[in-house]
């Protein structure tokens, strides 16, 4: 069979690739690390982690954790690596980043049916394509899909947070906890009282930030998810307290009848527990600054940082306009998109819309139909909404119970809501797959 090419080595390309060859296609994987870099990247791997080492919470009663849970059912590679390269992290799933990206990039390279093509993908090539180039899309392909959809691309700033090195924290001056402690002790966490939380948010809010290329200040917009630190502090001196910072469900156990003000948490990179990220502190400061103002937090007063924070724009297509459900293009049924370019928000989300769009680009090649997730799965919701939502007012979306269909019957409280949802996505999951793929063995 002619390749299929899919175009962006991210999450949702590698697994897009992956189930291609894996149904016996050859494929064509096309990433143009490390020869064109990006604003984000550091590596030429695939999959490569750029926010977060984290997916999210586990628990399949949350919505990120029945995300991952209906993924593992259906076979998905990078969940697969993800859980083999997982690093403590209380009851969410946090990978070793380097590890992570290595594996799947020695995966992918060795399968038989998969070609690495590593340059830079200017015009759409001739068949069947899927475009997984994700929010940093280079300039040249973004243009031609412009011209080839007729639609603006819409677009936001996202930031991550900076990566300190282990060695350098002092430990005297923080704890290993997790919050509720749930799971394993698996944070190290900066307790600050008052006049140290008051004087770290007055140097945070007057704290030098890098400028913002190519977007003019009224155009400005931040998704609310990774809303960079600096900007979360100026909403008011206890927000932080509220978000990041909160310091509900930690205790010291060095002082057990003390509280907190505020609590900074670090979570480890590194199965070695060499890098340590400083949770929900994504950030668009100068490095300086960041240095300045972050060893203001106790235990961090010596803090080496092996990568700041770092602010990029991200492009997305107004997917209600171009996709259907199946993730194709309306007006042409040989091309699919998927992944963050699509709208989805969220590193699982990107893996799920990669699963499907490999999928159906077999099935469409093959001339069988194309497939749609049950809409009371959290993949066939998500995806459902990014193809069928208001154009007009469209944003990024990521995984959550609200896209979900109503029970038939209204449950309370809202924590068995959440497990009655997820009790029959499962459910409706696994009777799709016996109808759809009765061979598939889940792992």
């Amino acid at each position: 069979m002619t390749p299929i090419h899919v175009i962006g080595g991210g999450l949702a390309g590698t697994e897009a690739a992956w189930q291609i060859a894996q149904m016996g296609v050859p494929v064509t994987l096309w990433e143009m690390r490390p020869a064109t870099p990006t604003p984000a990247h550091h590596t030429g791997d695939l999959a490569e982690l750029v926010c977060s080492n984290s997916f999210g919470a586990r628990a399949v009663d949350r919505a990120t954790g029945l995300l991952q849970q209906e993924l593992r059912e259906v076979n998905s590679l990078v969940i697969r690596v993800a859980d083999a390269q997982a690093v403590p992290a209380g009851g969410a799933l946090a990978v070793d980043r380097a590890h992570f990206s290595q594996e799947l990039t020695r995966i992918l390279a060795q399968h038989p049916l998969v070609t690495l093509r590593r340059e830079e993908v200017r015009e759409i090539p001739p068949g069947m394509v899927i475009f997984a180039t994700g929010p940093l899309t280079s300039p040249a392909l973004a243009a031609q899909l412009q011209r080839l959809t007729g639609q603006e691309y819409l677009s936001f700033f996202d930031a991550a947070s900076p990566i300190v090195l282990g060695e350098s924290i002092d430990r005297d001056r923080v704890f290993l906890a997790s919050r509720y402690d749930k799971g394993e002790a698996a944070y190290l966490n900066c307790p600050l009282d008052r006049p140290e939380y008051e004087a770290f948010w007055q140097a945070l809010i007057n704290a030098e930030q890098a400028p913002l290329k190519d977007f003019e200040e009224s155009e400005k917009k931040f998704f609310e998810a990774c809303l960079p630190v600096e900007e979360l502090a100026r909403r008011g001196m206890d927000t932080l307290r509220f978000g990041p910072m909160k310091p509900v469900g930690l205790r010291d156990p060095r002082h057990p009848d003390r509280r907190a003000h505020a609590v900074v948490q670090l979570r480890p990179e590194d199965r070695a527990g060499n890098l340590w990220n400083l949770v929900g502190f994504q950030t668009n400061l100068r490095w300086g600054e960041q240095q300045r103002v972050f060893r203001l937090i106790p235990g961090l007063a010596q803090a080496e940082f092996v990568r700041y924070g770092v602010m990029h724009r991200n492009t997305f297509l107004n997917a209600p306009k171009i996709l259907h459900p199946t993730l194709q293009l309306r007006d042409y049924p040989h091309l699919f998109a998927a992944g963050q370019l699509t709208g989805t928000e969220g590193y699982i989300a990107a893996v799920a819309g990669g699963w499907l769009a490999g999928v159906n680009a077999v099935r469409f090649a093959q001339g069988l139909p194309l497939l749609t997730l049950p809409p009371t799965t959290m993949m066939g919701a998500l995806l459902h909404f990014i193809s069928t939502a208001e154009a007009k007012f469209f944003q990024p979306m990521p995984a959550n119970f609200g896209i979900l269909p109503p029970l038939p019957t209204p449950v309370k409280p809202k924590a068995a809501r959440y497990q009655a949802y997820s009790q029959r996505a499962l459910a409706d999951l696994a009777a799709w797959q016996a109808e759809l793929f009765p061979q598939m063995v889940p792992h």
